[in-house]
């Protein structure tokens, strides 16, 4: 499914992952770009990457830090390939899939990603990374190289809501608080999220003051990696309405239903169909 290389200090990578699609579809909000480069943080690693056709840069990366991190972070043994061929007996979501096909789920920690989609709450992607990045930048463990690790739900219980004003957050800042304690308390049990029955594990996460059924489902899918979820908002509900009518996701797509609703968001934003 893919093929990497040392280069010097860098790592190359052969894969079927598009960076663009990936990094900037609304699914993780701590990459930009610049140049051709991309930068970002994950899982207490800071990152630069670039992209030239089907070979990937990972520039000063080991290949300890690869197979540790960055393997799974970008969930290389994901066969997509074989996703693809078996969602696109659907015609609709086939020409979806060749357009948006190089999209892989990211496997974010799970802390930051309930405390991200709380942010995200009505709310848009610039917003929503000036938050995260004051977030970090004022409670992130420094990595010394300008770029700060997301917080801790331990360190962020400790604060009050007026400690939190300086990142104008608004309304969610409550939210984002007891999504802390409840994390430091043990009240979500994060491991078993990874395995309970996608409705109990949703009903686990709607203990957090804030979290309604769309921000746990993007919690769970890019958090714990429970592809079967299929957030729904009111832009991807157009969508689906204009693309399947009254019936809804095709049964071929329910097993991968959240892979399936990245190629869709990312078609149906990119191509401006109207909805």
């Amino acid at each position: 499914m893919y093929e990497i290389k040392a280069d010097g200090e860098n790592l190359i990578l052969i894969s079927d992952i598009d960076l663009a699609q990936t990094l900037d579809c609304g699914q993780a909000f701590r990459w930009s770009e610049s140049g051709g480069v991309w930068t970002g943080v994950a899982r207490g690693r800071s990152l630069k990457l670039a992209q030239r056709g089907d070979e990937i840069t990972f520039f000063n990366t080991t290949m300890v830090d690869f197979n540790e991190v960055w393997r799974d972070y970008f969930d290389l043994d994901r066969d997509y390939a074989a996703i693809k061929s078996a969602v696109s007996a659907n015609e609709i979501i086939r020409a979806a899939a060749d357009f948006a096909g190089g999209i892989h789920i990211l496997r974010q920690e799970p802390w930051e990603a309930v405390c991200s989609f709380i942010i995200s709450a009505n709310n848009n992607i610039p917003r929503i990374k000036g938050i995260i990045t004051r977030l970090c930048e004022s409670y992130g463990e420094n990595l010394g190289d300008g770029n700060y690790a997301f917080p801790t739900p331990q360190r962020l219980s400790q604060l009050t809501v007026d400690d939190l004003a300086p990142l104008k957050s608004g309304f969610r800042a409550k939210y984002i608080l007891d999504a802390a304690k409840k994390f430091a308390e043990g009240e979500i049990d994060v491991a078993a999220l990874y395995t309970l029955p996608i409705d109990e594990a949703r009903t686990e996460l709607m203990k957090i003051n804030g979290v309604g059924p769309k921000v746990a489902d993007c919690a769970l899918l890019f958090g714990w990696s429970r592809v079967e979820c299929f957030p729904v908002d009111v832009w991807i509900r157009r969508a689906m309405e204009r693309l399947f009518g009254e019936e809804g996701l095709p049964d071929v797509a329910k097993p991968h239903a959240g892979i399936v609703q990245q190629y869709i968001f990312h078609y149906a934003r990119t191509t401006k169909l109207d909805i």
